[in-house]
């Protein structure tokens, strides 16, 4: 028997909740028996879209190619095998949340080496915000000397002050992601500054921020310079102290994305695993739960 695709390209399957099936991967499978009478010999793979589900039951929209098979039920399956399927993700969640923010800028805050950089050049792309860096203002601030050198030529007081002086200069600002520096949540006063918008702590475990440092060397971290050891060595110390002095001052972030639970959700092993797509949308959702409780209201 041959099954002519272009007879499938709208189909359309309804499928109780209760068969639907998540792999950790996060491709899906469904399974949906039928008689003998109904059995129909073609495996069909489905192409998921994105559409908004009900509780009871979800519809699939399908483009659908088949192979001939003697089997006793029909097989749908979904596989991770388009790209750009996070990508799409992506922009819908952004198009969910975007409306709802008014403007208001993104403070992304975290230790160093916690990804505060890449996350928010995707989020303001996908928001179509504006993005700054306030390491990057404090150098040239300073006539574009280095944040190593600052600290070596200047202190890390001065440092602190001119971060400060940034921040109350962003603050009013509208449509910005700013990645933060490691130490800008020590003082009360950026705290005071980020409330004119929202911030978001990427937390991650201090074995996976040591990793990426070591990696990328500790020549532009003034603050690993005086540990001894090698890169990963020098990295754990230095991070174990500084989380201790911060920790708590990271939870005053309105937002908290913590890969470690976002890994084990998705069904890895190591947050190294994760994507920076991956951690995007958790941040974007993250961001929707917060502004929904703002706004009074939340989405079931």
């Amino acid at each position: 028997m041959e099954v002519n695709v272009g007879h499938l390209q709208n189909l359309s399957i309804r499928i109780d909740s209760g068969m639907f099936l998540r792999k950790p991967s996060g491709s899906v499978r469904f399974l949906l028996p039928i008689s003998e009478q109904q059995k129909l010999p073609p495996v069909v793979s489905a192409f998921q879209q994105p559409l908004r589900l009900s509780n009871r039951c979800r519809t699939i929209s399908a483009g659908a190619s088949c192979y001939r098979e003697n089997i006793s039920g029909l097989a749908l399956e979904t596989e991770n095998f388009h790209p750009f399927d996070k990508d799409l993700l992506l922009k819908n969640k952004s198009q969910e949340v975007q409306p709802h923010l008014n403007g208001k800028c993104i403070y992304l805050v975290g230790m160093m080496g916690s990804g505060k950089t890449t996350i928010g050049k995707i989020l303001a792309k996908e928001l179509s915000y504006a993005f700054s860096d306030s390491d990057t203002l404090v150098e040239q601030e300073v006539g574009g000397t280095s944040v190593a050198e600052i600290f070596k030529l200047y202190g890390e007081d001065f440092f602190r002050d001119k971060e400060t002086e940034v921040l109350r200069k962003l603050s009013s600002m509208h449509g910005f992601v700013i990645s933060t520096g490691g130490g800008i949540v020590v003082r009360p006063i950026n705290w005071k500054y980020m409330q004119n918008g929202i911030s978001i702590w990427l937390d991650v475990p201090l074995e996976a921020l040591a990793k990426r440092i070591a990696a990328v060397g500790t020549d532009s971290r003034p603050l690993l310079h005086n540990e001894s050891g090698n890169g990963y060595t020098k990295a754990f110390k230095r991070l174990s102290i500084l989380l201790e002095e911060r920790g708590d001052a990271y939870t005053n972030a309105n937002v908290k994305v913590c890969l470690g639970s976002l890994a084990a959700k998705l069904g890895l092993s190591d947050v190294c695993n994760l994507t920076p797509e991956d951690i995007a949308i958790e941040a974007l959702v993250q961001i929707q739960h917060f502004v929904e409780q703002e706004d009074g209201y939340c989405t079931s």
